[in-house]
């Protein structure tokens, strides 16, 4: 059973985003405060904020960690049009610092003309890569030539998605080309797709689009490619005003074809939220329970089953309590049998009409 714990956050304003860190012993959260904290985990188990620094000039969007093997490096993205590198300095120069820590700001990126709506680094296998969207539309691919001098970060590549971006996930599959999804939080339903796929193509070094999910139509606030564990195919799961979760087949083809990589797409699981608006997903270090959290308040826990079936295995609070997964399967059970009880009323008055009409015209 999970157990839920509340931390007292000393930020002024919403709390936008949460990011832990490799080892999950670490988070950093941003707020409209312009403010982004860290918080460390104690042996004690309790949460303690170690830095709180202010690192925009508008509403921080996301926060994100590099792996650790790149060092302490967090980046993040605001309102304010630019994306920010931090790294984390151990004070050695005078006494009273030693062994104290503070974060030391590396690069900003000035390259968007609109917000910056998130950030992420890629797959520590594809070397110390970063990407952005912004709410005009392009993505911007950077990289760091020198992991050791984090000041220089430079624009490889730019993806012009003609939507309104914000949100975007790296697949952490090592066995596959390197691939991305954007996430556009249009809510005009006629806008089409709001997920596109793209895959990066080392014959021509660049970026083409493979995808386009059409049966996601609603805003999309967050999603998150599934750690690979051995999988042939990609698991995706997007935020909307549900969760979808998405698998992504790669098809294969004759090697004298040329075009992009198609894919065989499917969704297996719709998983509702009582009609409330899915803001943040996550997965777990083996992309076998999905977290979501919703505007009623609750971060809920799924899971499937290896018919594919995704259950609801507990709910957490907003305020620190949690309901007990049996308490949660068991509401889920009631919502199933009440659907199952109007769709069988709907097929004995069904049969009844026909039984109606089979007598009359006799």
């Amino acid at each position: 059973m999970f157990v839920a714990k509340s931390i007292a956050a000393e930020h002024k304003d919403l709390i936008h985003d949460i990011a832990f860190d490799f080892y999950g012993r670490r988070m950093a959260t941003c707020s409209s405060d312009q403010s982004v904290q860290v918080w460390d985990l104690k042996e004690d188990g309790e949460w303690h904020c170690s830095a709180s620094w202010k690192t925009h000039f508008g509403s921080v969007w996301r926060v994100t960690w590099a792996h650790p093997e790149f060092g302490q490096v967090l980046a993040s993205c605001s309102f304010d049009r630019t994306a920010a590198v931090w790294e984390e300095m151990i004070g050695d120069s005078h006494p009273n610092e030693r062994k104290q820590s503070h974060w030391t700001k590396r690069a900003m990126l000035v390259d968007s003309r609109t917000s910056v709506t998130d950030v992420k680094f890629s797959p520590r296998h594809l070397g110390l890569q970063l990407t952005t969207c912004s709410a005009d539309g392009v993505v911007r691919f950077y990289e760091a030539p020198d992991v050791t001098n984090l000041a220089q970060f430079t624009v490889n590549e730019e993806i012009h998605t003609k939507m309104s971006c914000s949100c975007v996930s790296w697949n952490p599959s090592r066995v596959h080309p390197p691939m991305i999804a954007v996430g556009s939080d249009d809510p005009n339903p006629a806008g089409g797709g709001k997920v596109q796929i793209f895959e990066f193509r080392d014959s021509e070094r660049k970026w083409i689009k493979v995808e386009t999910l059409m049966n996601i139509t609603d805003a999309v606030h967050d999603l998150s490619f599934a750690p690979n564990l051995g999988r042939s195919y990609h698991v995706i799961a997007v935020a909307t005003k549900d969760v979808r979760i998405m698998t992504l087949k790669p098809l294969r083809r004759d090697p004298g074809v040329m075009g992009p990589m198609r894919l065989e797409i499917r969704q297996p699981a719709q998983l509702e939220h009582n009609d409330a608006q899915v803001w943040r997903i996550s997965w777990n270090v083996t992309g076998t329970i999905l977290a979501s959290s919703s505007d009623d308040g609750y971060v809920r826990l799924w899971k499937a089953n290896y018919l594919e079936n995704w259950k609801c295995i507990q709910e957490l609070k907003g305020d620190g309590t949690s309901v007990p997964p049996t308490l949660a399967l068991h509401r889920e059970s009631q919502q199933s049998q009440s659907q199952g009880k109007s769709q069988s009323s709907q097929d004995s008055s069904m049969m009844d009409s026909f039984s109606r009409s089979r007598y009359l015209a006799m």
